[in-house]
């Protein structure tokens, strides 16, 4: 049976530390629990997206959260990608037969 694993990309509009109007900061969420800043690897939603295409994952969904106050925007891609099997489990070699300690 096909499993998934599930991450997410979150791309946010605030206002910028440094005073200086606006910046836009990309973080993913991995289907580990880990949360990662990836602004560096792209400054659009769309090359983030196509960076996650080449490693396998599909966009399943977005949204947009409209709460937010003042000019702040916040987006959510959600992804999936078919979670790698899990190898068998492997068969322990006995040579010779197990002691048994007799009372």
């Amino acid at each position: 049976m096909l499993k998934w694993e599930y991450a997410l990309l979150v791309r946010r509009r605030q206002a910028a530390t440094n005073d200086l109007g606006w910046e836009v900061v990309f973080v993913w969420y991995g289907p580990d629990g880990s949360m990662v800043d990836v602004t560096a690897y792209g400054d659009t939603a769309l090359a983030h997206l196509n960076r996650a295409g080449d490693q396998g994952w599909e966009l399943v969904a977005m949204s947009e959260d409209p709460s937010l106050p003042g000019n702040n925007e916040l987006h959510r891609y959600h992804l999936k990608r078919p979670k790698p099997a899990a190898p068998p489990p492997r068969q322990r070699m006995r040579t010779r037969p197990r002691r048994t300690i007799t009372g």
